[in-house]
């Protein structure tokens, strides 16, 4: 009996300790350079269709996954065109065929875009930018930043924000 017992604990150890690493479905990541940092859950394609799918176009979309995105400027930036004063802002896009939206708002801590008509009276800039097809599929939605520019890229599209510091 003891020794059922105690094999029955071993199991149950490995069971949830085989959990305990897995990995989230959409992790939260952070992009960075020297004058922005950006942090967003990062869903995955899974043979998905995307856009104009998943993420309808048309429509306004969190830019990531579970929390909302958060963009945090240490300067000021014109963010493609818009004077942005420094600090953090969550990011949301209107996805589109031929031209996508960027908006910041200073209201932080969202999920999702489900409220987003209650707080977008907070908007402090939003950008139109022409979306392009990347060379190939990207599985992982990215974000990747430079002091020029601020990049989404995911499925076969890629959309940019110049940044000026």
């Amino acid at each position: 009996m003891k020794k059922n017992l105690v094999v029955l604990f071993a199991l149950l150890f490995v069971v949830s300790a085989s959990y305990a690493q897995k990995k989230p479905a959409s992790p939260r990541m952070t992009a960075d350079s020297d004058n922005v940092s950006v942090a967003y859950g990062q869903p995955s394609k899974n043979d998905r269709e995307i856009f104009g799918k998943l993420v309808p176009y048309g429509q306004v979309w969190r830019a990531g996954a579970n929390d909302g995105t958060e963009v945090t400027f240490k300067k000021d930036v014109d963010f493609g065109g818009a004077k942005v004063k420094a600090g953090t802002y969550t990011l949301f896009a209107i996805p589109g065929e031929n031209e996508w939206s960027f908006i910041l708002n200073s209201n932080l801590k969202q999920w999702g875009s489900y409220g987003y008509d209650k707080i977008k009276k907070d908007d402090v800039a939003t950008v139109k930018v022409k979306p392009t097809k990347t060379s190939s599929t990207v599985e992982a939605m990215t974000i990747a930043v430079s002091d020029k520019a601020l990049d989404l890229m995911w499925d076969d599209t890629k959309a940019s924000v110049p940044l000026k510091f």
